[in-house]
């Protein structure tokens, strides 16, 4: 309806002109009978061209456009046009009435001269209001000078520097000119699409559709044409005078449009790496983020263009490579993988790539121009990643392992030992953060092997396996690392078991590191023998052995493993030594030569016996295979030796044991005393003393005492004032082995005895010193552990040779034997007589083991 209604206002102006109306008074001075101003007339002010000819008062007829009239140039309407274009619609009578002047002037100059000119109309104007009218037909004048135009215009130009920056140029007639400039495809620098705007060049940017590939920039320009051009509105009152108004030219238009702007897009790629960490042999993913820096992605034929994208993963590394333009000559890569990109957004990597090994993997991808064949011209550059972006960057875990090799192939309890590794990462580089190798937490513990055979390697540790102790090592990268110590309490067999577990690395370590790890269990390099220590206790059966008679000796061996020697080897553990030897050396002019570090190598050496290398109780001397015949008088000492093997000590008796002594008589040898004590003891237990009287003249009635003294701190020197232990007199009959009685004391240090020989008067024989050699017993306090090992049980000793050759006389000694079995057959009072006189030297501390052979004898 709206629009009907214009049209019908339109065309009703066009067939139905406006009807004539009078015109009237408008803004002036005066009235009907002399007036200066405007008239009013078809609702405009005009303005009388005709001086002194009858007022418009009649019919006046609707404005019709006039660019000729009478003689007036068309500077003149153009002036005319102008001035009243202006000023001529002005509610100011002082405005009005110098339009009327001016009109006047330029319409009717002769007329308006004739009647005085300025002079002569400024008359009309009140006297108060004269000097403003003048000053503005004044300006009115000059204006019109320099501003109308006959023919005015606009012309308008576009110019881009680029894609979407460009200039509009607008060139008006008269150049003050401005109007209103819309935009298509393009703003202001303010973002607007249209604006008020006069002469001049005015920035503009180029909006183009989304996804176009070419765009066109249009500009139209639209302005008032009032008081513009060579022309004036006419209004024409029959009888009357003419009356003017601006002239009603239309509007001035101006377009303009650039040529055609063809449009590329630069796409670009931010990624980051799915996961930070990806274990060896899982594949490498890359998320894409996609965005455009220029225009938008462009559409062909309603496609998008399709860009190919390419991704290199470079490495390994073995550290988080610097960031940098482009990768480092020589970089080590992976591999390559691409996509095909069609819109800005998200996307993921194909994961054809596997991590082969542990290390640094970093993505760089780019676009290559000149890869995107005829689609190349859409784009405006080729774009490339930056290499070594953090997020840009995988890592592949490493596994850390060692190889580790015991320091210490054979050792004994007590020792402290180490294990030497050998670490590296089995699955391709060691790792580093800030430059440095992470560092990795390796536990080693050693296990007491059950039994008492070299363990078999296998994946899994024995339940019956112990800890014996737990060690650190922390490897600050590859290398070969030693192990704290260990100290190893027991005999048998240790081997080391090295792990490392992510759960005991720093926290920051741990997503570096693949998996758990192990070494077998019983490697054979890294096991330790501790070497059973061998004891071996013995006591020979007389003192006095005669010349050319026999000795005897009772040994008992423990400290062996219960299979030993029965172990043959395995290929890496040798196999167990057969035998002990039994050598008796002598004789020695003197007993002073039987010490601790007496030179056996140099010693004359009477026999040599061996016994099984095992524990058990061996009585030698016995059988012409393994007599002891000594032919000349001295002293004599037998050595027990074990050459050791991979699972037990060695073992060599000392020469100073008084027990493995035995003296031949000779010429008269004085009367002396040496002693040896229990080495050592636990705090409650019993231990003793023991002497042995040497001498062929021995005072009736002599008697031992033995003392004790202490317990005293290992680090001071000997004191013996005050014994806390005294024993019983002791008889001393002939040579040979006396003991103390045991004692006891309630807390460790160092107990030093000194026994005493007294003659029947109590006059000292022989006495010891305090702190010798051999007459220290040391008391610690006893370890925890498994009980003591009960003694070894003894068996009955074994007969003595009874021929002739194995007594040391030729006949007549079978003689003497065959007479004291006689005699004793014959009465039982000797024999009697004989046990309780055993007795009584036994709780004297007297033992003679040849009175207990003769119990043997008597009592089968």
């Amino acid at each position: 309806m709206a629009v009907l209604t214009a049209l019908f206002l339109l065309f009703g102006g066009l067939f139905f002109p406006s009807p004539a109306q009078a015109a009237t008074l408008g803004t002036g001075y005066g009235d009907e009978n002399l007036f200066i101003g405007a008239f009013s007339s078809h609702g405009r002010q005009t303005y009388c061209m005709d001086l002194g000819a009858v007022g418009p008062w009649g019919t006046t007829e609707p404005p019709e456009l006039k660019t000729t009239l009478d003689s007036l140039s068309r500077t003149q309407l153009a002036q005319l046009n102008y001035v009243m274009g202006r000023w001529g619609e002005s509610r100011d009578p002082n405005i009005t009435s110098a339009v009327a002047m001016f009109v006047w002037d330029v319409a009717d100059h002769d007329v308006y001269l004739g009647k005085g000119g300025d002079g002569g109309l400024i008359t009309r104007v009140p006297a108060g209001q004269q000097t403003t009218v003048l000053s503005h037909l004044a300006a009115m004048r000059d204006a019109a000078a320099s501003n109308a135009v006959k023919d005015p215009s606009v012309s308008l130009s576009i110019a881009m520097t680029d894609q979407h920056q460009g200039t509009l140029t607008i060139a008006p007639d008269p150049a003050s000119l401005s109007g209103t400039v819309s935009l298509s495809n393009a703003t202001f620098t303010d973002g607007s699409t249209s604006a008020t705007l006069g002469a001049g060049t005015h920035q503009i940017i180029g909006t183009p559709a989304e996804g176009a590939a070419e765009y066109r920039v249009r500009a139209a320009f639209t302005a008032s044409s009032t008081g513009l051009g060579a022309g004036v509105d006419l209004f024409y009152t029959p009888g009357s005078q003419r009356i003017l108004a601006a002239a009603s030219f239309k509007p001035l238009l101006a377009q303009a449009e650039s040529p055609v702007i063809p449009l590329d897009f630069q796409p670009v790629i931010e990624t980051q790496v799915s996961s930070k960490f990806v274990q060896a042999g899982t594949p490498f993913t890359d998320q894409l983020a996609v965005t455009v820096t220029k225009h938008s992605w462009i559409k062909v034929n309603g496609s998008p263009v399709p860009v190919l994208a390419e991704g290199t993963l470079y490495g390994p590394f073995d550290a988080q490579p610097a960031e940098a333009n482009a990768p480092p000559a020589g970089a080590p890569v992976l591999g390559a993988e691409s996509l095909t990109l069609t819109h800005p957004g998200n996307y993921v990597s194909p994961g054809t790539l596997v991590a082969p090994a542990s290390g640094f993997y970093t993505w760089v991808w780019s676009i290559e121009k000149q890869k995107q064949g005829e689609n190349a011209k859409y784009l405006t550059d080729s774009f490339a990643d930056r290499f070594g972006r953090v997020s840009e960057t995988s890592v592949a875990p490493f596994q850390p392992a060692a190889v580790s090799k015991a320091n210490g192939l054979l050792v004994k309890p007590g020792d402290a030992v180490t294990d030497t590794i050998t670490v590296s990462s089995t699955n391709g580089a060691w790792l580093k953060q800030n430059r440095a190798p992470i560092p990795v937490v390796f536990e080693g513990t050693a296990y007491q092997v059950p039994g008492t055979l070299p363990p078999a390697q296998g994946a899994e540790i024995p339940e019956d396996a112990v800890p014996v102790g737990s060690v650190q090592v922390v490897a600050e990268g590859p290398g070969t690392y030693t192990s704290p110590t260990v100290t190893l309490p027991d005999a048998g067999f240790v081997t080391w078991v090295w792990e490392v577990k992510k759960a005991s690395q720093p926290e920051w370590v741990r997503p570096f590191l693949a998996a758990d790890w192990r070494d077998d269990y019983g490697i054979n390099v890294e096991t330790h023998s501790v070497r059973w220590p061998v004891k071996v206790t013995s006591e020979v059966r007389e003192y006095n052995v005669h010349k050319g008679g026999r000795a005897f000796d009772r040994i008992t061996v423990t400290g062996f493993p219960d299979n030993h020697p029965d172990f043959t080897g395995d290929g890496y553990w040798g196999p167990d030594a057969k035998e002990l030897t039994h050598t008796v050396y002598g004789p020695f002019a003197t007993d002073t030569d039987l010490t601790a570090d007496m030179p056996l190598e140099d010693a004359p050496v009477l026999t040599r016996i061996t016994t099984p290398a095992k524990n058990g109780v061996f009585d030698i001397g016995y059988t012409d295979d393994d007599a002891i015949r000594p032919a000349k008088p001295g002293y004599y000492v037998i050595v027990t030796s074990f050459e050791g093997d991979d699972r037990v000590q060695p073992f060599v008796s000392s020469p100073a044991d008084i027990w493995e002594r035995f003296f031949v008589p000779g010429t008269e040898q004085p009367v002396s005393v040496v002693t040896q004590a229990e080495e050592s003891a636990y705090v409650g237990d019993p231990f003793s003393d023991t002497a042995l009287v040497q001498g062929t003249d021995i005072p009736k009635d002599a008697y031992l005492v033995f003392r004790a003294y202490g317990p005293q701190p290992a680090g001071d020197a000997p004191v013996c004032e005050v014994p806390f232990f005294t024993s019983a007199k002791v008889p001393v009959t002939q040579a040979g082995h006396y003991r103390s009685g045991t004692t006891t004391v309630e807390k460790p240090g160092n107990v030093y005895w000194v026994e005493t020989l007294y003659d029947q008067d109590g006059k000292v024989l022989a006495s010891g010193k305090c702190g010798a050699p051999g007459e220290t017993t040391v008391v610690t306090e006893r370890p925890p552990g498994p009980p003591p090992t009960p003694p070894v049980p003894q068996p009955p000793l074994p007969k003595p040779p009874t021929s002739l050759a194995e007594t040391g006389s030729d006949g007549w000694m079978s003689l003497v034997w065959g007479g004291i079995a006689a005699a004793l057959l014959a009465t039982g009072g000797t024999l009697w007589f004989g046990r309780r006189l055993a007795l009584y030297r036994e709780r004297n501390g007297y033992v003679r083991e040849e009175d207990t052979g003769i119990d043997d004898l008597m009592n089968e």
